[in-house]
């Protein structure tokens, strides 16, 4: 999958998905975090896009 570098991005114009990503909130340990962050590091993507990636996986729904 893309990581969308190297794309203009516009404001309200989404650029990996069809739709836009919303602010959310979550409460995790630190350990939980240092995980997901240093696994995000690995992939070279930011930690919402790993647990993006990740919840799309569990989706048996799409495509």
């Amino acid at each position: 999958m893309s990581t969308g570098k190297g794309q203009k991005r516009v404001k309200n114009i989404p650029v990996l998905y069809d739709e836009m990503k919303k602010r959310r909130g979550i409460n995790l340990t630190d350990t939980a975090w240092e995980i997901l962050a240093r696994q995000a590091k690995i992939e070279k993507i930011s930690v919402s896009e790993f647990i993006e990636r990740y919840a799309r996986k569990l989706d048996v729904t799409e495509g």
